[in-house]
C-alpha cells in the first residue's frame, strides 16, 4: 500500500529571513532551500522547516515544533561545536531524550528521541 501522507513539515514565523537563513545555516547545520522576501526553506538530514515573514513578535515566541532524530547527544555536540551555547540533552517523564534549541526570533525547536 501506498503511504499517501509522507511527513510533516513546520512552518515558523519569521522576524527576519535574513537573520532566520542566517541561523539555521551557520548554528544548526541547516542548507538554504529556498529564500523569498517573505518566505523560506531550510533542509537537513532529509527534514524541512518552512518560514513565514511575521512582524508580531509575541507569534515566534509562543510557537514551537519538535523534531524527531536519531542520536541527540551528537546533534548537542554539533551544535555546539557551531557556537550555540546549550543544555546538554535531558531525559523527560515521557521518555524522551530532548534537547532543546530556541532560534533568534523566539521559536522554540524540540528534537528528541526515545530514551
Amino acid at each position: 500500500m501506498t503511504h499517501l501522507i509522507q511527513s510533516t513539515v513546520p512552518v515558523l514565523a519569521s522576524l527576519d529571513i535574513d537573520e532566520t537563513i542566517a541561523f539555521y545555516t551557520k548554528r544548526l547545520g541547516f542548507i538554504e532551500a529556498l529564500r523569498m522576501d517573505e518566505y523560506a526553506i531550510v533542509s537537513r538530514d532529509g527534514a524541512e522547516i518552512h518560514f513565514w515573514l511575521c512582524s508580531d513578535r509575541h507569534i515566534a515566541e509562543n510557537t514551537s515544533c519538535y523534531v524527531r532524530v536519531a542520536d541527540t547527544d551528537r546533534l548537542f555536540q554539533d551544535f555546539s561545536a557551531r557556537g550555540l551555547a546549550l543544555r546538554p540533552p535531558v531525559v523527560r517523564p515521557w521518555g524522551m531524550k530532548e534537547l532543546y534549541v530556541i532560534d533568534t526570533h523566539g521559536n522554540l525547536l524540540k528534537f528528541g528521541e526515545r530514551a
